[in-house]
């Protein structure tokens, strides 16, 4: 395993001649996809990686300038693929790492049979035409808690973005994965995804892409799936399932599990 690999903790599983790579989102790992995988392993060759600053990668190795834009994941992302010498794949990004996904797809189309898109936003912050679901000062609020108390900001946050009480399952999964994350690396993460606006970048995405979100989602207005689905160069689909909260491969898998199936194994009819 070359240096690359082991700093991402790439993992490559199951048989088969398609190849699926599983990218993640904020505060969570690879695990996210611990109900989605064992579907997956007999048909596909599935990639999991940790994107760097998760908490199972070494901080050391969090450069606070690269990863100040999506482009640094970006690369990594490329990187990893390289390494792996994989020359096209069935890219499931959930969150941030939809939008990491599409933007790697403008330099490399050819790697991209197609992208499914998990709570994806490419832009969190409320615009004069556009709605995010955020203000400026909804955000500054939630760095200062970040910056203040991070285990009191993920007691409250985690069970906001799952949807759901503290005794879940879920949302004591998201709390852990949370927690595993350095506070300074997280404050960071946290101000370069929401601060963000990719939505110039979408009028160049030309592969498929399928839209996934959930009917209630904290971080994610059921519009911005409309919005992806509208500028989205490419052919785009559109499916909102009836669950709730930011990771629901997490705490609705018995509804979403089917569905990312579905998008996975389907393409977009003509």
């Amino acid at each position: 395993m070359g240096i690359l690999e082991e700093a991402h903790n790439v993992r490559v599983v199951g048989n088969g001649e398609k190849v699926v790579v599983l990218a993640h989102g904020f505060g969570t790992d690879q695990s996210v996809w611990k109900h989605l995988l064992p579907h997956l392993i007999e048909g596909y060759r599935v990639v999991l990686f940790d994107n760097m600053g998760a908490g199972p990668t070494n901080p050391d190795y969090f450069d606070f300038e690269r990863y100040s834009t999506l482009e640094g994941y970006v690369l990594d992302f490329l990187a990893i693929m390289e390494e792996l010498r994989i020359t096209s794949c069935i890219f499931v990004g959930h969150s941030v790492s939809s939008i990491i996904g599409a933007i790697a797809s403008i330099s490399r189309p050819d790697l991209f049979e197609k992208i499914v898109m998990l709570s994806a936003s490419p832009r969190y912050l409320n615009d004069a035409d556009y709605y995010g679901g955020f203000e400026q000062e909804d955000l500054d609020q939630l760095f200062d808690a970040i910056r203040s108390n991070y285990k009191a900001w993920v007691s409250g946050f985690a069970p906001l973005a799952v949807g759901g009480d503290m005794d879940s399952i879920a949302v004591q999964e998201f709390s852990r994965t949370l927690f595993n994350v350095r506070p300074d690396i997280a404050l960071s993460v946290a101000q370069t995804i929401f601060q963000s606006d990719l939505r110039n970048i979408l009028g160049l995405v030309t592969v498929p892409c399928h839209i996934l979100q959930s009917t209630k989602d904290l971080a994610v207005p059921v519009v911005v799936s409309e919005y992806l689905h509208r500028n989205l160069a490419g052919e785009s689909i559109v499916e909102v399932m009836p669950s709730e909260g930011h990771l629901p491969q997490l705490s609705s898998p018995e509804i979403v599990i089917p569905v990312l199936l579905r998008h996975i194994r389907y393409d977009i009819e003509a």
